[in-house]
């Protein structure tokens, strides 16, 4: 909450959900939302029609464009864990027709090497590749790090990129730097790649997420994000008033949202 915009990574949510809880029927415009589920599962629904449940492990890329209104909710019993990303598009893919990329968890690309276990799911590491496709050019990597290894992973020079540690504990950068904790993020100085070293007795875990920064004016209002304060009043027009992008949001409520109501 303190860094507004780490260009152009907008939000990094690490959430931790049980019903009734969730996230209700809501509005996106102009970025990217990167679900990655932990434990548990949710259900996720919108006003095009698109249905379906995201369980541990798998992976949803959603391109909101011009509009999406959807719902994301609890569909196990328990703690639903998670992460979301949100990533900005540069201002000509801010009003494309919103789009989907969905992974299950026995099709991410993984490999190991040297006590490393990598999911690759965008980009690449260890010598394999996502097929995931970036609009903003992105990696996001899930490393696993045995005892006593040592990780040397490739980022592009111009890139910004962080460090989020899901579990265990790590060395970054150098072997000087104090261990990391799990639940910490690290924002990388620019580079041309990352070291990390696991001295623990205990698994190290964390993502490694970089991506070009677009070098746009950014402001956002909550779920809408664009490059100016004309273009965000025209957005709340839109929604508003269910033009441009908005029109099946008019009669549209999630089955979630439905059972609430009854």
């Amino acid at each position: 909450f303190e860094l507004k915009y780490f260009d152009p990574f907008l939000v990094l949510d690490e959430f931790s959900v049980a019903a009734p809880s969730g996230f209700p029927d809501h509005p996106h415009r102009g970025f990217e939302t990167v679900t990655y589920m932990l434990q548990g599962a949710v259900t996720h629904e919108d006003f095009e029609g698109h249905k379906g449940t995201i369980e541990a492990g798998d992976l949803q890329w959603m391109t909101a464009g011009r509009g999406i209104v959807h719902s994301e909710m609890p569909a196990a019993q328990g703690i639903q864990k998670g992460l979301q990303l949100w990533i900005n598009l540069a201002s000509q893919h801010k009003m494309i027709e919103p789009r989907y990329q969905e992974i299950l968890s026995k099709d991410i690309v993984e490999t190991m090497k040297d006590g490393i276990m990598v999911r690759v799911i965008a980009g690449e590491a260890l010598g394999v590749k996502s097929p995931i496709y970036t609009r903003t050019p992105t990696m996001y990597l899930d490393f696993t790090l045995k005892p006593g290894s040592h990780l040397q992973q490739l980022v592009p020079k111009s890139w910004n990129a962080f460090v989020y540690i899901l579990e265990g504990e790590g060395i970054f950068g150098n072997q000087k730097s104090h261990p990391i904790t799990s639940h910490h993020i690290l924002l990388l100085s620019l580079g041309d790649g990352l070291e990390a070293w696991n001295k623990s007795s205990k698994v190290l875990r964390f993502i490694l997420v970089g991506g070009e920064p677009l070098g746009e004016p950014m402001v956002q209002f909550g779920p809408f994000v664009m490059n100016t304060q004309e273009e965000i009043d025209q957005t709340i027009d839109d929604f508003e008033n269910y033009t441009n992008g908005f029109e099946k949001a008019r009669h549209w409520r999630s089955q979630s949202a439905i059972g609430l109501e009854f």
